[in-house]
């Protein structure tokens, strides 16, 4: 099936679109557009473009707001997409359900980032392939709907793990398109990628090679996923230097790129700067009040979703232990950790969640004082509150488990007022760009965490303030529409 020529020269396909929609009880929508690296990447290329975001309906509204644009044009309401043209997918519930939950965030996305408890799970019965079969149906809407709305010889950009199968079936449909993968996660190495299926594992990688080109936020990500095609299909891999990948399978060759997504500097700044961020930075200097001098507590800031990978738990540990040790601590710091719950359909994400909460009370219960509350936690998702525990932070926790990239690590230095230090996971996307100037540490050693933490907050002032310079400047040497446009010309050469 070849589209005619009035069909979209650039493509994006992704999960989530840059707009949601609620559902009243009398029949109106209601949108409320999002933020993030595609948004600002499909704005660079400007609306003269054409270029068409293909999206899956999340909910209820979204379903509603698909079916109306489906009975006209096909495209939702550009008031409502901030002048995007964007086809959002009617996909069955029970089908994105199986897909989203049931595949996406309970399989693969425990496989990159190594979550499996294993002497317990996985274990792939006949419900996952049930599931799985849901997400090839999900895959392929997607590969339909990019089929029919691409001009010939057309740009595709397919995002995620959500859509890992989509290159390939588009390639079979479409192949005069030029076609690419990019993965925000991390890429599982071999011995660990191959807990899936073997059919299912290799289907996985099939799809990805699907694409003219697969991209990464690391290196360390692409040589991973190399070397699990060469491991799983048998692919021949060939690296052209430091920089260039390919891995050619079944006649078949498919070039392998790197773009460390970054922060958006002129965006953070302005926005970090507005009204409602300082009055919750008010709400915040006065939660954390002043120790027994007089002197303003220091602060050690987290901003994460209670998922799993982010480590959480055990950077509450680490706190633990410094206020344990180092009793001089207690008093004079404290850890503000935003915790927004994510995926609370999952029941272990549930049970995540509320192990942070109890764990921060169990800390506050044994350091806390009536004149000092040793963690102040948040679970409300609250952006501009974020913004201003930016502002203040003497020292930015980022310790996940693994992380494809993590872009708290690199918008806390941007953001702020008088520099902080960086702990920093070494497991996290973030740490190839930003090791220099952080403190490194292994997500899993609570001690040494701990000691990191200490070592943060008595560091020089003069010396905080020249790295988090540093770590700025590194955080956004690839802004999220260089990022966007880097992959299409790449895409296009």
């Amino acid at each position: 099936m070849v589209s005619s020529s009035s069909g979209a020269q650039v493509l994006v396909a992704s999960n989530r679109g840059p707009v949601s929609y609620a559902l009243g009880a009398d029949g109106t929508l209601t949108s409320r557009r999002g933020g993030g690296g595609l948004v600002s990447g499909l704005s660079a290329i400007g609306s003269d473009a054409g270029a068409v975001w293909v999206c899956a309906a999340l909910g209820d509204g979204d379903r509603e707001a698909a079916r109306r644009a489906a009975s006209g044009a096909g495209l939702l309401d550009p008031a409502d997409t901030g002048g995007q043209q964007v086809r959002m997918l009617d996909i069955p519930p029970e089908v994105f359900a199986d897909a989203y939950n049931g595949i996406a965030n309970s399989v693969l996305w425990f496989v990159h980032h190594l979550l499996y408890q294993t002497p317990l799970e996985p274990s792939f019965d006949a419900d996952f392939r049930g599931q799985w079969a849901a997400y090839e149906a999900y895959n392929t809407a997607f590969a339909d709907a990019l089929a029919e709305a691409a001009a010939p010889g057309a740009a595709v950009l397919v995002q995620d793990y959500h859509l890992t199968l989509v290159p390939g079936l588009l390639r079979e449909r479409r192949p005069d398109l030029r076609i690419g993968h990019f993965s925000h996660t991390p890429w599982a190495p071999p011995d660990y990628f191959r807990l899936l299926p073997d059919d299912v594992a290799a289907q996985v990688l099939r799809g990805v090679l699907g694409g003219d080109r697969a991209a990464f936020l690391t290196r360390r990500w692409a040589e991973a996923f190399a070397e699990c095609c060469a491991a799983v299909l048998g692919a021949e891999v060939a690296r052209d230097g430091e920089a260039g990948l390919r891995v050619t399978h079944e006649g078949r060759t498919t070039r392998l790129g790197v773009h460390g997504l970054g922060a958006d500097a002129d965006f953070l700044r302005d926005r970090s700067r507005q009204p409602d961020v300082d009055d919750r930075l008010a709400d915040l200097r006065e939660q954390i009040g002043t120790g027994e001098d007089g002197a303003p507590r220091k602060t050690i800031v987290r901003v994460d979703r209670t998922e799993l990978s982010k480590n959480i738990v055990r950077g509450l540990r680490a706190y633990r232990r410094l206020l344990a040790d180092r009793p001089e601590w207690r008093g004079r710091v404290v850890h503000i950790a935003f915790a927004y719950p994510s995926r609370q359909d999952l029941a272990v994400y549930r049970e995540y969640t509320e192990e942070v909460a109890r764990l921060a009370g169990e800390i506050n219960d044994e350091f806390g004082t009536p004149g000092w509350l040793p963690v102040v936690l948040h679970v409300k998702d609250d952006f501009a509150r974020s913004l201003a525990a930016y502002r203040l932070a003497d020292v930015a926790l980022v310790n996940p488990i693994r992380d494809g990239m993590n872009l708290v690590a690199k918008e806390v230095p941007v953001v702020s007022e008088a520099g902080c230090a960086l702990v920093l996971s070494r497991e996290a996307g973030a740490c190839a760009e930003l090791a220099d100037d952080a403190l490194v540490v292994n997500p899993y050693d609570i001690e040494a965490t701990a000691g990191a933490l200490h070592e943060a907050l008595t560091m020089p002032q003069d010396e905080r303030a020249e790295r988090s310079k540093r770590l700025a400047m590194a955080a956004t040497a690839l802004p999220p529409a260089q990022w966007f446009l880097d992959q299409l010309r790449a895409l296009s050469a």
